[in-house]
């Protein structure tokens, strides 16, 4: 790609909002700016300050919706008596169960979230799973495990409210 002949260098203002908006004379025409209280950019457009928020656009800061596929990582379970599901740490989990435990209720619950959750019983097998209150399965039961060493066992899950996750159980993959 060519470089252009005519080129001008980045200044790149910081402050709080207030601080730029009250010094915008100082700005150059067409220099970014960061508000720092807002963790956010402007640019100096006919004098003023204008968002670069675009719209639509996601931060990171703000629960989004998405209107495309996502990816993300598996998220290692810690194996326990009582097995902790943090939902803001990511949407899919895998844990290996080395003795007969319980998927606690999860926490930062929160409405529309989707994911999966692998259980994956280890090389002795025959491990049991209890589930927290939140969890809802068709019927109102519980499922079972598959017991074999090393068997991989699924829940979809979808948050309803913050008490309520509906899951969906899948036995014994390969």
């Amino acid at each position: 790609m060519p470089t252009p002949s005519n080129r001008t260098a980045v200044r790149i203002a910081r402050g709080t909002y207030s601080n730029l908006n009250s010094s915008v004379a100082d700005i150059n025409e067409g220099e970014i700016c960061y508000a720092t209280d807002q963790d956010k950019l402007y640019v100096k457009e006919s004098g003023s300050l204008v968002s670069t928020q675009l719209t639509g656009a996601a931060t990171l800061a703000a629960a989004q919706t998405f209107t495309a596929g996502q990816r993300g990582e598996i998220t290692t379970l810690t194996d326990a008596a009582s097995i902790s599901v943090d939902l803001a740490a990511s949407n899919n989990f895998t844990v290996t169960l080395a003795g007969n435990r319980t998927l606690a209720n999860p926490t930062n619950i929160v409405a529309g979230q989707s994911g999966s959750i692998f259980i994956v019983q280890d090389g002795t097998g025959s491990r049991t799973l209890a589930y927290g209150n939140y969890h809802d399965f068709a019927g109102g039961t519980a499922p079972t495990l598959s017991t074999t060493a090393a068997a991989v066992d699924r829940i979809d899950y979808l948050v309803r409210s913050a008490t309520s996750i509906h899951c969906v159980f899948t036995a014994n993959y390969s």
